[in-house]
């Protein structure tokens, strides 16, 4: 009676190389996360200074400065903003050269994320600049 030898699926299995790569595009999107943390308090803190000090001073007297609550507000949205772009410029940019090496890089789901609070800070900073 002949005896029958299974044929056993071999799986791709991930060498050193591969998971290197995988962890080196955790880290990045990490750190992107990192800095869509510091933005969403530049902003949001900006936008409460600015709509806080706004209703505080319906009811006292005007005092002429330069650094008004409105602009701090504001100033503190721009640089949550700023420092959201130029970090989703980074990353973009790390994620690509990474590309050219591993091409099996999962798209980034956090760098869609940043883009949505990029446009919410957009819209926050525009509402202050108009006194909405």
């Amino acid at each position: 009676m002949p005896v029958e030898i299974e044929e056993l699926e071999v799986k791709p299995t991930l060498s050193n190389t591969d998971l290197a790569f995988e962890r080196t595009v955790l880290a990045y999107e990490r750190t992107l996360m990192a800095w869509m943390r510091t933005a969403i308090s530049l902003i949001s803190f900006g936008f409460t200074i600015y709509k806080f000090f706004q209703e505080w001073r319906k009811t006292e007297q005007p005092v002429q400065s330069i650094f008004t609550p409105r602009i701090v507000g504001m100033l503190m949205i721009l640089f949550g903003f700023i420092g959201l772009l130029f970090a989703e410029i980074q990353h973009i940019s790390a994620v690509k050269k990474i590309k050219k090496d591993y091409p099996a890089v999962q798209p980034s789901l956090s760098s869609v994320l940043a883009v949505l609070i990029l446009m919410f800070g957009l819209a926050l900073f525009l509402a202050a600049l108009f006194r909405q």
